[in-house]
């Protein structure tokens, strides 16, 4: 896998982690940099380790599915493509406005709820025998980066934004796992 499709994946994962964080930093009334940094370093450490965590455990279950991996990748990621657009079209808007975004229990939560696709994502490394130490490191950075922009455009500039990125992210999900799909089925 090169560079430009790891990138793919990382902006994809990331999506949700930056809806959030641009949900978070609608919610701050005032920006305070410990808090959008805080944010970001949330989404971003576990959107980078649950890909790992993933990998892992796929390692334990490669040797009975390696004949349908490509398949497992292609329907891991469209599902989590497609779970993302729907989310993306059809979720209620305000759903997190109760939340404080600058308590740890409450980040750590929506750190989780977030990461659970790059968990997948993962598994799907493993099934393809990819080595995950770079894509970890580059999910993990990109997540950041963007939560971290997202949180604070967000919290300067309020409700006057609507950015639909979890519809971008499922997209750019199914497009990978078609790409996965074809590859092998044209090998």
């Amino acid at each position: 896998m090169g560079l430009a499709e790891i990138l793919l994946i990382a902006v994809g994962l990331s999506m949700d982690s930056l809806a959030v964080s641009i949900t978070c930093g609608i919610i701050l009334k005032r920006f305070r940099i410990k808090h959008i940094f805080r944010i970001a370093l949330f989404m971003g450490v576990f959107q980078g380790v649950m890909p790992l965590i993933g990998w892992l455990a796929g390692l334990t279950f490669q040797k009975y599915i390696s004949e349908y991996d490509h398949w497992i990748a292609f329907l891991i990621l469209s599902y989590l493509g497609g779970k993302m657009l729907y989310e993306g079209l059809f979720a209620k808007e305000d759903e997190c406005k109760c939340l404080d975004p600058t308590k740890v229990v409450t980040l750590l939560w929506l750190a989780i709820a977030t990461s659970i696709d790059a968990l997948a994502v993962g598994i799907s490394f493993a099934m393809l025998k990819i080595e995950v130490i770079e894509p970890v490191i580059i999910i993990g950075i990109t997540t950041f980066l963007l939560s971290f922009v997202g949180a604070s455009f967000s919290s300067k500039f309020g409700d006057r934004i609507n950015l639909k990125m979890e519809v971008i992210g499922g997209l750019i999900l199914i497009a990978i796992g078609l790409k996965i799909l074809i590859e092998h089925i044209i090998a």
